[in-house]
């Protein structure tokens, strides 16, 4: 596997508000989530248009975390507030209606991400049960689950998870990749022709400076991990053999979260702003440009978005061929 330098990464977007998750599409456009209330497209030439709630019944401004686009050309939006959750559904004219806000009586709490996969179930992570979600940035809590929407309703699937954050169907339509971030690893279910999902099995599992946030695929049978706090892209192959693409850190920095997450100190002290050259916590990655052979990545802590050539093609998501125009 080939790695990239900095040198060959660029900047794209102006403006752009906590843009922690992006998706691409076939005709070149870059969604990238805003919590300015939705989500920012971006358009091949550069033209930016911020797809935020003005009417219905959705919190103004939705705290989009992970999205989703659907089909029609709307969006679902995982609303990570500091108190409330809950996923919702936004179009693109700014009508905002709730998709699902709780979940057997009891209200969803701060919602990570939302992935609707290509026979239109839907696949929702919460990250942990408590509140605020800092205090689950510990090795030793494992509360977090992963919601399945689909034709027999709502339910739980997963649980007793550490930190759940990105879940997504891989391209065979077999497994359901999760990152668990502060568990330090990528885990991976067999999906039942239920929906109902078998034990979990590790995929990878990481120690110093790797603590995996946003998942995508290619169409190899790779597997592209994007690590907070360090700005880390690795692929995992076929064969479970690690490489790093990019990476933009500062030893002292890492050496500094480790020890505060060994110690419980990460889930009550704030961290300081990820120090690096170039990329501002990465958060997110998704393959885009005609041929699927460029890095979208999303960041955390930055106010646009960046881009590089990939040394393979991305596998096809759910809704490449939405257009919008």
């Amino acid at each position: 596997m080939i790695a990239r330098g900095l040198d060959d990464v660029c900047e794209i977007g102006v403006g752009l508000v906590r843009p922690e998750c992006v998706l691409c599409t076939a005709s070149g456009d870059v969604f990238v989530s805003d919590w300015r209330g939705g989500v920012t497209r971006i358009r091949p030439d550069g033209r930016q248009q911020l797809y935020a709630a003005a009417g219905g019944d959705g919190p103004r401004p939705v705290k989009t975390n992970g999205f989703a686009i659907l089909p029609d050309r709307s969006f679902l939006l995982a609303h990570l507030d500091d108190a409330s959750g809950g996923v919702w559904r936004l179009t693109v004219d700014g009508h905002c209606t709730p998709y699902l806000l709780e979940l057997d009586g009891r209200p969803l709490e701060p919602t990570n991400f939302v992935h609707v996969d290509p026979i239109g179930r839907t696949w929702i992570t919460v990250s942990t049960r408590l509140i605020p979600r800092t205090r689950a940035r510990r090795p030793d809590v494992a509360d977090g689950y992963v919601v399945l929407v689909d034709g027999s309703g709502a339910r739980i699937v997963a649980d007793g998870l550490a930190f759940t954050n990105e879940a997504k169907v891989d391209p065979s339509g077999r497994w359901l990749y999760v990152n668990e971030t502060f568990g330090r690893r990528v885990s991976r279910f067999e999906i039942r022709a239920n929906g109902d999902l078998g034990p979990i099995r590790t995929v990878a599992q990481f120690d110093h400076g790797v603590f995996p946030d946003g998942l995508d695929f290619d169409r190899d049978g790779g597997v592209w991990i994007t690590s907070v706090f360090s700005n880390r892209l690795i692929r995992i192959d076929a064969d479970g053999n690690r490489s790093t693409v990019l990476e933009d850190f500062d030893p002292e920095f890492l050496d500094t979260v480790d020890s505060m997450l060994a110690s419980g100190a990460l889930a009550t002290t704030d961290v300081a702003p990820t120090p690096a050259r170039l990329i501002r916590n990465l958060s997110s990655s998704a393959f885009g440009g005609p041929d699927r052979r460029t890095l979208y990545l999303g960041c955390l802590q930055g106010d646009r978005i960046y881009r590089l050539p990939s040394p393979v093609a991305g596998a096809r998501p759910s809704h490449w061929n939405v257009t919008f125009d």
